[in-house]
């Protein structure tokens, strides 16, 4: 037997285990795409989180709506999903201010009157700190308005 022959049979040899190999393969992997769509639909991909109102509506859970004339939504949508809300946001931007109308499905209302309570109370908290701030300003401005009107007045009596 002369090398080429010998090189001949090992390639036939592989040929046909690498066929072999690619039928159980492809029937396996057949196996595998049939099982992963019977599994899809026992469980619908159902989304979850931020979404269109469209993909809300399809789910026939109903939906609540509540309005928010605040600009800081991203607080909210931050607060939505800490407490894994199902929900959509819809900005009207004809109104000034632009209002936003939150959609969220009606199971979840529990959870959106404690998000929405911590949301007041974080704006609450942004407020008095600005206020405080502008409190302090204010004191700013007073003070140096009152060591001018000494100044001017020192020079005043020794003018005198």
């Amino acid at each position: 037997m002369s090398i080429q022959e010998d090189i001949d049979h090992r390639s036939i040899a592989l040929t046909t285990r690498a066929a072999k190999v690619t039928g159980h393969t492809l029937y396996k992997m057949i196996r595998m795409y049939m099982q992963h769509r019977k599994n899809k639909k026992m469980h619908p991909n159902i989304p979850q989180g931020k979404q269109t109102v469209k993909a809300l509506a399809k789910q026939g859970q109903g939906m609540t709506s509540l309005d928010m004339n605040d600009n800081d939504v991203k607080l909210f949508d931050r607060l939505m999903r800490k407490y894994g809300v199902d929900y959509a946001i819809m900005t009207d931007k004809k109104t000034k201010p632009p209002t936003h109308t939150i959609f969220f499905k009606g199971k979840d209302a529990d959870a959106v009157t404690k998000a929405f309570s911590e949301f007041t109370s974080e704006i609450t908290k942004k407020q008095s700190k600005n206020s405080v701030l502008a409190q302090l300003k204010q004191f700013v401005e007073l003070v140096k308005n009152n060591t001018i009107d000494r100044v001017k007045n020192k020079d005043k009596e020794h003018t005198r």
